[in-house]
């Protein structure tokens, strides 16, 4: 069964080869997305070449609805998008993928029925199928190259999804020993490396040693250092220093 999580609804228009519906399915279900809907496949549904590039994600291709024509694949839906890279004479609001997905979020959130149509490989989709959409989403792609891969497109709009709804960190510090270290850490440390240099005769001339020991604190508080990071450098030093006293 679907999940529970609010979502946009994922619309494939005419797709022309089992592989990219798969490769889709599989780019939707990186970012949580599983509801699908594919709108007179060329070679027909099910598709085993859909199956086996799905690759884990066949649950979606189980599960996905099949309509003859847009109007259908559409019509419980109260706000679509249609992607596109190609300028087009229709006029409508036209988003980055990123401003669609935080309008789509913020619609949804509203008990709006959301759904991104994508359309075929080849040549995308035609006005006639775009004039359904309330909105044309747009990526800025290289205007001498402009054709996204059906999956690649699937995806993108998959990932501003993700970020639309709160569920991507933008940096994290990952490792086996990440506690930060806190300002009594970071003294210690200066101390020692300053009391260390200082009896190794570093801070000369004597009228410069004040500011070098300013420079020398400002750098240690420039590093964002974990606890093991002010262990290791506690270490480091002493043995340089091991048999030198």
């Amino acid at each position: 069964m679907p999940t529970d999580a609010p979502q946009p609804t994922i619309v494939l228009i005419r797709p022309q080869m089992g592989e990219n519906v798969g490769a889709a399915a599989r780019a939707m279900w990186n970012f949580g997305l599983d509801r699908m809907r594919i709108v007179a496949p060329r070679d027909g549904w099910p598709n085993p070449a859909a199956v086996a590039m799905a690759s884990g994600a066949g649950r979606i291709l189980d599960e996905a609805e099949v309509s003859t024509d847009v109007a259908d694949g559409i019509a419980d839906r109260t706000y679509v998008y249609a992607t596109t890279a190609r300028p087009r004479e229709l006029t409508k609001p036209v988003f980055s993928p990123e401003a669609a997905m935080k309008d789509a979020a913020a619609r949804i959130a509203r008990g709006e029925k959301v759904a991104v149509m994508f359309g075929p490989e080849r040549s995308g989709m035609e006005n006639a199928d775009i004039a359904h959409a309330n909105a044309i989403i747009t990526v800025p792609v290289n205007p001498e190259f402009p054709s996204l891969n059906l999956a690649q497109c699937v995806l993108l709009v998959g990932y501003e999804w993700r970020r639309a709804v709160g569920e991507v960190v933008d940096v994290v510090v990952q490792g086996q020993t990440v506690e930060p270290a806190d300002q009594r850490d970071i003294e210690a440390l200066a101390r020692h490396y300053e009391d260390r240099l200082d009896d190794a005769g570093f801070f000369y001339p004597d009228h410069k040693a004040d500011s070098m020991k300013v420079n020398l604190r400002n750098l240690w508080s420039r590093m964002p250092m974990t606890r093991a990071d002010v262990q290791m450098l506690h270490g480091m030093l002493r043995q340089l220093l091991r048999g030198k006293t």
